[in-house]
């Protein structure tokens, strides 16, 4: 065919079908056929290969005795203080390699700060968050974002969230302070910017809201739209130098 798509000049082959031509196989006797299948299949394997390749690289901390790297203190928001949660409250993991992370979980602590650190810090309460937000606005991180904290109730949940608890009781609008939920939604809206979550209410919810739960916080005093305007506000305005919060037992 020429290149203006006329048909014009064109002539079986002297002697020949043109079915007969077009249906001849390479020197070899392997069919063109033969060939892009096999070209497929060899494609196919190879990324497979890579597939599992990148698996294995993201996982190989996973093999029994081996750890991956961690330092110890290291915080994922700045404006933090590091105090550790037990181990027992926590499950290492390697977010979001192995899970994503797509939730925010606000919750209250039915306490004061310090109770919350002291309860996160015992193996036998089998629960933790990944951070604490004070009623002064002080934040202590408890657990890294990486990690899956047993916060929620509901595995998948726990697996995708990260959570944040606020000091004081879900009866006590008084302990929702201009501090805390100022403080909050700047964690809020770092968190949110880390892992490309949107600032919206399906994706920064309350305890209450998780399937399964039997827990109502953050109670009904806690002020959603003053939330998520001051969650809005933090992730469009500067980035200013963060001081990390004094000590996080008061």
């Amino acid at each position: 065919m020429g290149n203006n798509g006329s048909t014009r000049g064109a002539r079986k082959p002297s002697g020949k079908s043109a079915g007969s031509a077009s249906r001849k196989k390479p020197a070899d006797g392997v069919s063109r056929r033969a060939l892009l299948i096999g070209g497929g299949a060899v494609a196919a394997a190879g990324t497979a290969a890579v597939l599992a390749r990148d698996r294995v690289k993201r996982l190989w901390w996973q093999v029994p005795g081996v750890e991956k790297p961690r330092k110890p203190g290291e915080l994922d928001y700045a404006g933090a203080t590091w105090v550790a949660a037990s181990e027992a409250n926590w499950r290492r993991a390697d977010r979001p390699d192995d899970f994503p992370v797509d939730r925010v979980i606000i919750h209250v602590t039915q306490g004061s700060f310090a109770s919350a650190v002291k309860v996160f810090q015992d193996p036998a309460h089998q629960a933790a968050t990944h951070y604490i937000v004070g009623q002064d606005g002080r934040v202590v991180q408890m657990i890294r974002e990486l990690d899956v904290a047993y916060q929620a109730g509901n595995r998948s949940y726990n697996e995708r969230g990260v959570g944040i608890e606020h000091e004081g009781f879900v009866d006590r609008p008084k302990d929702l302070t201009k501090a805390m939920y100022e403080s909050s939604a700047r964690l809020t809206a770092s968190i949110c910017a880390r892992h490309g979550i949107p600032v919206d209410r399906e994706h920064i919810i309350g305890h209450v809201e998780v399937p399964g739960t039997d827990h109502t916080d953050p109670g009904p005093h806690w002020d959603w739209d003053r939330y998520m305007g001051l969650v809005r506000r933090a992730a469009t305005a500067p980035t200013p130098t963060p001081t990390p919060s004094a000590k996080a037992s008061g």
